[in-house]
């Protein structure tokens, strides 16, 4: 049987996160990563990843205090479920999405949901993955959706109202960003640097409260990008692929 472990105060500091195992360009991103954990440990948040080194995790906590512009009440968030290379196929992915099925049925709660897209995009989850486990489309903006598997007759999640905007009045590119992924430090320091080297403006606003995330303009899990006042991506950008982007 896979053993796993649950992130806590006591043990996060000698325990990797998963993602950026062994990256040194991202350990700040990954010192504020933890210490973003640490902050959310008190509102019920889990982090629980396989006794192992690899991207094997989920990460959910109670909606009400997730950083997300989605409203609901006694329902989980599902920020990320991850197994990557090899641990795929090996039922790791199955055994993470029921725990946190039961986790929160053991707990009371109504529901659990998370965010998926009718395509496939980064940094979110496989829509079959979750609807062959009896989630459905309760909420959608454009090509992104909020899928949720309820316990109980109750009323679904829903996006804010704000986040259906998906425009800004600044023209310029704008990111909104969080410290909810370790890979966003180093890439918001990496377009900083090539935005002072090629005259090139953009803003960078940085979600770090739980009224800011509940308020963000757009659909948002950790990153977001706008350009001309519209949002074209959840895509975590690097110096290359902004200017890829561009041309």
């Amino acid at each position: 049987m896979d053993e796993y472990i649950n992130l806590t105060l006591e043990n996060i500091e000698k325990e990797h996160i998963c993602c950026a195992i062994g990256d040194p360009k991202h350990q700040v991103g990954v010192n504020n990563k933890k210490e973003w954990i640490k902050s959310k440990l008190k509102d019920g948040h889990v982090f629980r990843k396989l006794n192992a080194r690899g991207k094997i995790f989920i990460e959910y906590e109670p909606i009400e205090t997730a950083w997300i512009p989605i409203s609901g009440k006694n329902y989980e968030y599902i920020y990320c479920l991850w197994v990557a290379g090899s641990f795929k196929g090996k039922g790791i992915g199955k055994e993470l999405l029921e725990y946190a099925i039961n986790d929160s049925k053991e707990k009371g709660k109504s529901g659990i949901c998370t965010l998926v897209s009718k395509k496939k995009k980064p940094f979110l989850g496989e829509k079959k993955f979750f609807e062959h486990y009896g989630f459905k489309v309760v909420d959608s903006i454009a090509d992104y959706e909020l899928v949720a598997l309820q316990f109980e007759d109750s009323e679904t999640p829903k996006f804010n109202e704000i986040a259906r905007t998906m425009k800004i009045d600044n023209q310029d590119f704008t990111i909104y960003y969080s410290n909810e992924c370790p890979y966003v430090e180093y890439e918001v320091n990496e377009l900083t640097e090539y935005a002072k080297e090629n005259n090139i403006k953009i803003n960078f606003i940085k979600i770090d409260s739980l009224e800011k995330a509940k308020n963000v303009p757009c659909i948002f899990n950790n990153w977001a990008n706008f350009y001309k006042g519209e949002f074209i991506s959840n895509t975590i950008l690097n110096a290359n692929s902004f200017k890829k982007l561009l041309t």
